[in-house]
């Protein structure tokens, strides 16, 4: 059996999971990697990204390791999905390269594997600093002084000052008509709003209710919300079809909290209770062979 590196501490859980199952069949197969890139078509090196948790495997690579080991894909395939989500939200908030200055030469050469995954950020060039802009004079040029004439600078202050009157007998005059107002609204019994009032607070998003209407059909438990015997579900799904499972689970005596229809913590947790208890392969997902213990 191999010995493998440890995986990337800040690898997200879900991505961990699909490796560590990869890394499994790969060793119960006895299969080399060599071996394994011939029998699937992916190139080793690229089984080593993907054994070592720095990069996603393509769907077709676990589609195609699943049949090389006869591993049933539909499980392994759900595991992915749910991996490939965390994947994407992974990659789609990587830092970008920096603005401020330009990468040193060669770096992209040195760097082969920020290729290898989508969604990477490329480090942006550097802008070209703007021409500096002199100083402006803000009373304007100074024009040539004749006999009896008064100096440009000098005009140019007397009209800077009397502006700076004008604006402070404008807002005194304002100051004064607001005042006047408020003391004859009070004097009415009635003060006018000197501010829009705030919108109201938006309601929060509403979760749909579910109702539970469990009853035996057929020798099969329903509870009115889907009739679905191999709709894959895991961590973070939503729908009629998990408010199903959750009804299901509850009347099993498997606690999944509130039915409302959202696949978290809780619900995952009985789930992994009852797939131990039914001595199914616990790993919290519901698919064709928990639908089977649910519904019996």
């Amino acid at each position: 059996m191999s010995r493998w590196k440890g995986l990337p501490t800040e690898l997200d859980p879900s991505v961990r999971n699909l490796v560590v199952r990869l890394r499994r069949l790969k060793d119960h197969s006895g299969l080399s990697l060599r071996q394994l890139a011939a029998k699937t078509g992916y190139s080793s090196s690229s089984w080593e990204r993907y054994l070592g948790g720095r990069a996603l495997p393509p769907r077709d690579a676990v589609e195609a390791l699943a049949s090389v080991t006869g591993e049933e894909p539909t499980r392994l395939l759900a595991v992915w999905e749910v991996a490939a989500e965390a994947w994407s939200g992974r990659t789609a908030t990587a830092p970008a390269g920096p603005i401020a200055g330009a990468a040193p030469a060669g770096t992209r050469d040195q760097a082969p594997e920020a290729t290898a995954e989508p969604g990477r950020a490329e480090s942006l060039e550097p802008l070209e600093p703007l021409d500096p802009i002199g100083p402006i004079d803000p009373i304007g040029p100074i024009g040539p002084a004749g006999p009896g004439a008064e100096p440009a600078r000098g005009r140019a202050f007397h009209v800077a000052v009397a502006a700076g009157a004008v604006a402070v007998v404008l807002a005194v005059s304002a100051v004064v008509v607001l005042v006047d107002r408020a003391g004859a609204d009070r004097d009415h019994g009635a003060v006018a709003p000197l501010a829009p009032s705030a919108a109201p607070a938006a309601s929060p998003r509403s979760v749909p209710a579910y109702t539970c209407r469990v009853e035996r059909i057929d020798g099969l438990w329903h509870a009115g919300l889907s009739t679905t015997r191999d709709k894959i579900l895991a961590n973070g799904y939503a729908g009629p079809e998990v408010a199903e499972a959750q009804c299901l689970l509850d009347r099993a005596g498997y606690s999944p909290g509130d039915v409302d229809g959202i696949f978290g913590p809780m619900t995952e947790r009985a789930v992994k209770r009852l797939q131990t208890d039914a001595d199914l392969v616990v790993d919290g997902i519901v698919g064709p062979h928990t639908w089977g213990a649910l519904r019996r």
